[in-house]
């Protein structure tokens, strides 16, 4: 038996030598060591694993851009080719203001013709020159009137800016402030001959005159004070909810009030017409593996005149916003991979089309780049009470409020009439008087008035308006001055009080439907389709049918009177003219973006997106997606999905395609998908036109109906999402 250590029994631990312990800590070193080799030699593996993962990935991606070089000339060409169709469509827009013109000169109707000064002035001299028209005249030669006017806005907006002289333009606003002050001026007139008969117009109940004249344009509420009764503090006119509450120094005395109510507004200002400089030709980057030469400051040879006039024909222009500069040129694409005697034919080509397709891709309004966006500047109102026009508009006409003079009456003596001339007109009651020795001011002798009013139950207002009244020294409108108001948007009525009389007229957020919620661009039959947006309020239908739209269907929470509008087909201008009016603005101007958070997009390449959507839209639907959001300002992402048979694409059926202008390409994300990838769908190629990558999952069916589409169709629809902007405001 081994002895027992004395201490506890155990033996105690031998103590490390200095070169045994030199020797652990080398042993540890080299595990170290071996370790990091091994982990190095892992990452090497593994990074070359990658790397070779990457280079065949990059092989792959050389290989289809390879073939799309290949093919790029032809699809760009053939695109080139296809677009042709927007030539015809401003080539066939510009006959009909022609044709337009002759017709007018044939029918010898006697109406002026708007396009000529002389006619205008010789009519405006004339009309002024009668004295003395009732009101059922007037309101009869107002028609004809307010016809002109709408055919003087419609020229400027729907005339492309290069056939409008800087003159015209002058010209054609003057004659709509002309007709604008004569009309009124006749209406004040008319008002005048009117009360001059109140006596023999009164009413056996108050002994006053009363009386309520009304057509589609105007309403005319009108009173005159007879018996001058001082308890008689309350006219309600007819069974309308439409009253005055007048103090007793009103119902004592010789004066007349009236409510004028105009379906238009003819007191705010003319919208300013852009008059955009004629865009410079861009000698554009060709991406292909072949060198080309760039002449430098090469000069344009000039047209001859008839070269000019043909140009012309083919430039088009923006309905409601300035033009855009030009974009690639598949001409000069087609110069780099030709012949020199083929290069040549194409130069002459070239010249040809120059100007004429700096300007065809300004087909709609599109808002300046994103990296242009501070050059648009929004001025700050200084005053908060006054209305910025930019972002607020007014609504439902103008309501004239007057308290007036009564002029002398007519008086029968033995058979003859008898009345007192006033020269000056029609005066007004100013109110509350200035306070002299005469008119001492005296505690609630002239209170405020309380007037109640109808709201126009053509217009929608989807929130309360705001209430405004016309500043004559500022030129604008003001919503301070009101001591109260009162809404009752079920029944349509406002109830307001103020301390004097001025027009006033409902104010409504103009970008109130911006940004819309979604968007679908759905096929009907051939060369009809229709645009569903829905924005936060409303749900809106527009279909489109050859050259001409309508608004199919609206989903509007009240009872209005809209069939001067719903179901009424008329071109792209006139639709969104009558829309804005009503209340049902879904078309960005020019400022838009100051006022809505949009997606900052590429206006060229949202502008291209458009064109080839459009040339697909007799057999494709396209949808909105979220994707778009996240993509980036040169990238546009959106549904498609072939359309024929059925009325609707059904979830399941969409696919996402992305859009630069340059390359497009089908997404192998989805709509549920968790993040935004640019990675492609598989077994796809991309291909440099949103036109030749869908067409690659089109049926032969599909394909004839969309090479069956008519120009004008096509042209339609890519304004209609030009004015509507679909990518950018959704």
């Amino acid at each position: 038996m081994a002895p027992k250590s004395k201490k506890g029994g155990t033996e105690k631990k031998k103590k490390l030598t200095k070169l045994e312990r030199l020797k652990q800590q080398q042993e540890e070193e080299e595990k170290r060591l071996q370790e990091e080799e091994e982990a190095r030699l892992k990452a090497e593996r593994e990074a070359a694993e990658r790397f070779e993962r990457q280079q065949i990935e990059k092989r792959k991606w050389q290989v289809l851009v390879e073939k799309d070089l290949q093919r790029r000339t032809d699809e760009l060409e053939e695109l080139y080719l296809l677009e042709k169709c927007f030539f015809e469509a401003e080539k066939w827009k510009k006959e009909v203001r022609v044709l337009s013109k002759w017709h007018h000169y044939i029918e010898c109707d006697g109406t002026p013709d708007p396009y000529v000064a002389q006619e205008m002035n010789t009519f405006i001299s004339l009309w002024k020159e009668k004295t003395d028209e009732d009101i059922d005249t007037v309101m009869k030669e107002s028609k004809l009137v307010l016809n002109l006017i709408e055919k003087l806005e419609l020229i400027l907006l729907d005339t492309p800016p290069h056939e409008l002289t800087d003159e015209q333009v002058r010209q054609y606003q003057g004659s709509i402030l002309e007709l604008r002050e004569l009309l009124h001026w006749k209406f004040k007139g008319a008002i005048e001959t009117l009360l001059k008969e109140a006596s023999s117009l009164v009413d056996t109940d108050s002994g006053n005159m009363e009386k309520i004249i009304k057509d589609e344009n105007i309403t005319l509420y009108i009173w005159a004070n007879l018996k001058k009764n001082p308890k008689y503090k309350r006219i309600k006119f007819g069974n309308t909810e439409v009253r005055f509450d007048i103090p007793k120094a009103l119902a004592t005395s010789d004066i007349a009030l009236s409510i004028f109510h105009t379906s238009y507004d003819h007191i705010s200002p003319l919208p300013v017409i852009q008059r955009p400089e004629k865009p410079a030709y861009v000698e554009p980057a060709i991406e292909d593996s072949t060198e080309k030469e760039t002449p430098k400051d090469e000069e344009v040879p000039q047209a001859s005149p008839g070269e000019v006039t043909e140009n012309q024909e083919l430039e088009t222009s923006s309905v409601l916003a300035p033009e855009i500069k030009t974009e690639e040129s598949f001409t000069d694409f087609k110069k780099s991979t030709t012949t020199l005697k083929e290069e040549a034919e194409a130069k002459k080509e070239e010249t040809e089309t120059k100007s004429s397709k700096a300007e065809l891709f300004s087909v709609g309004p599109v808002a300046p780049s994103p990296q242009k966006l501070p050059e648009v500047i929004v001025e700050a109102v200084v005053d908060e009470d006054v209305v910025d026009l930019k972002g607020f508009t007014p609504l439902g006409g103008i309501y004239y409020l007057n308290i007036l003079q009564l002029p002398p009456q007519c008086k029968q003596v033995k058979g003859w009439t008898i009345v007192e001339l006033i020269g000056g007109g029609l005066q007004e009651f100013v109110y509350p008087p200035e306070i002299t020795d005469d008119v001492p001011e005296t505690e609630n002798s002239y209170p405020p008035l309380e007037i109640v009013i109808e709201m126009n139950n053509s217009v929608v207002f989807f929130e309360k308006p705001m209430v405004a009244w016309w500043d004559s020294e500022g030129k604008g409108w003001r919503t301070d001055g009101f001591v109260s108001l009162f809404y009752n948007m079920k029944e349509k009525i406002l109830a307001l009080s103020l301390e004097s009389v001025h027009p006033i007229t409902l104010i409504q957020d103009t970008h109130i439907h911006m940004p819309y919620e979604s968007w679908e661009l759905r096929p009907l039959h051939l060369n009809e389709a229709i645009l569903n947006i829905t924005t936060t309020f409303t749900d809106i239908d527009i279909q489109i049918k050859d050259n001409q739209c309508m608004l199919a269907a609206v989903e509007l929470g009240g009872d209005y009177e809209l069939s001067h509008l719903l179901g009424k087909w008329m071109n792209l201008t006139s639709l969104i003219i009558a829309m804005k009016a009503t209340g049902l603005n879904i078309f960005p101007s020019e400022y838009s973006h100051a006022y809505v958070a949009v997606n900052d997009k590429d206006p060229l390449v949202e502008m291209k997106c458009y064109r080839q959507m459009a040339l697909l839209a007799s057999a494709f639907s396209f949808s909105w997606s979220k994707w778009n959001k996240q993509s980036g300002p040169t990238n546009m992402v959106f549904k498609a999905s072939e359309l024929l048979k059925k009325e609707y694409v059904e979830d399941n059926e969409w696919s996402l395609y992305m859009f630069n202008g340059e390359r497009a390409q089908k997404l192998k994300i989805n709509e549920f998908s968790e993040a935004f990838s640019e990675e492609l769908q598989d077994d796809t190629e991309f291909h440099s036109t949103l036109y030749h990558m869908i067409k690659d999952f089109t049926c032969e069916a599909a394909m004839e109906k969309i090479r069956s589409s008519s120009y004008q169709f096509i042209d339609a629809v890519c304004k209609l999402l030009l004015s509507v902007r679909v990518l950018t405001y959704s």
